[in-house]
């Protein structure tokens, strides 16, 4: 049977563990060849190995999303090196507030908003310089369910709002050139960033209990929704902010 990604060229940002690995390696799975960077470079390289025991073939790196030249380096070099690129997931983001910080913490807001939000326009900016001549390609952004309410910190918050209008403004730009633009949005899902919750089991509870479904979300979950949005199955689909979240948003 054919595979959905087959012969396909995928860029991963924040591929060291989370969201990132669990689409990294669902890419392979798919047939894709997979270049996958974080600012853990160890840890990317663990999945890119993850990647070759299963097969596929990999490449990582490490990658500042916030500095321009290394962005667009790295994904200069990553179509160089396989000749193409089809597939982007930018996924790299932060969390660094919480309860105890003050709403208008304008030094945690400014560094989430380089990281989630310039970051994900830097490395759209360099996708679209190799996708767009080459009439196609499937880019998908990291939003979460705080860009479509009132969840998380300020910073995090606003940024992953951004990334939703960030996204729309990128597809409708794109569409005509063959390029699709969309964007994930999920709920809790159980990843390093959501760990030190979860290790509370009061904190874990509360937090099930708050999903229809009374789980919380896998990375799996998350990449699944992924690899649908950027294969032909969601050829008709772009500019839009899909929501993995348990049935969370319905309520």
């Amino acid at each position: 049977m054919t595979k959905l990604l087959q012969g396909r060229v995928a860029f991963v940002t924040g591929g060291a563990s989370g969201l990132g690995r669990a689409t990294a390696l669902a890419f392979g799975l798919e047939g894709a060849t997979v270049a996958v960077v974080d600012l853990n470079e160890a840890a990317a390289a663990e999945t890119a190995a993850l990647l070759r025991s299963a097969g596929t073939q990999a490449w990582s790196g490490k990658l500042d999303v916030t500095d321009k030249a290394a962005v667009d380096e790295c994904v200069d070099g990553i179509a160089a090196r396989f000749g193409k690129l089809d597939i982007a997931f930018n996924n790299a983001g932060v969390s660094l507030e919480d309860f105890g910080v003050a709403w208008d913490d304008l030094a945690r807001i400014d560094k989430t908003m380089d990281i989630n939000f310039r970051g994900v326009l830097l490395c759209m900016s360099a996708e679209l310089r190799h996708m767009a001549p080459a009439r196609r390609g499937a880019i998908v952004n990291t939003s979460s369910i705080a860009g479509i309410s009132s969840a998380g910190g300020t910073g995090y918050c606003a940024s992953k709002h951004a990334v939703i209008g960030l996204t729309r403004t990128a597809a409708c730009r794109y569409a005509a050139q063959g390029v699709r633009v969309n964007a994930v949005c999920p709920g809790v899902i159980e990843t390093a960033m959501t760990k030190p919750i979860l290790e509370n089991p009061e904190g874990r509870k509360i937090l099930e209990s708050m999903q229809p479904m009374l789980r919380l979300g896998r990375p799996e979950d998350v990449a699944d929704a992924v690899v649908f949005l950027v294969s032909d199955k969601a050829s008709f689909i772009t500019g839009h902010p899909l929501v993995v979240d348990g049935g969370h948003m319905a309520r």
